[in-house]
């Protein structure tokens, strides 16, 4: 009697269990739950990328700061070279407005 009061346990507690277990998944997966684990995935994703691109910009802007002094070490440039002063552009200073009549009439 005792034996079958112990198997008898046993089963209604694994029961209990995998019912647990499975209602659990079940509400893991309604579409509700499957978007806002996508989403925070997709976050998580950017956030990392963000990282990486930035730490690649920083690493690029640093390399190229490095090699800049290299070349300018290597080409004897020790001072700024004087930038030529910004050009106008022509089509700014033509201030002649041509006035075109529309009128068809006028050509004939």
């Amino acid at each position: 009697m005792f034996r079958r009061t112990f198997w008898f346990s046993t089963g209604v507690a694994a029961g209990v269990w995998a019912t647990t277990k499975v209602n659990r998944k079940l509400k893991q997966l309604t579409p509700e739950n499957l978007a806002v684990t996508a989403a925070n995935k997709a976050i998580e994703t950017g956030a990392r990328l963000k990282d990486r691109a930035v730490g690649f910009a920083l690493d690029v802007r640093d390399n190229m700061a490095q090699r800049e002094a290299e070349l300018t070490d290597a080409l004897g440039i020790r001072e700024s070279p004087e930038l030529p002063a910004p050009r106008r552009i022509a089509a700014i200073e033509n201030t002649t407005y041509t006035t075109n009549s529309h009128n068809r009439n006028e050509d004939h």
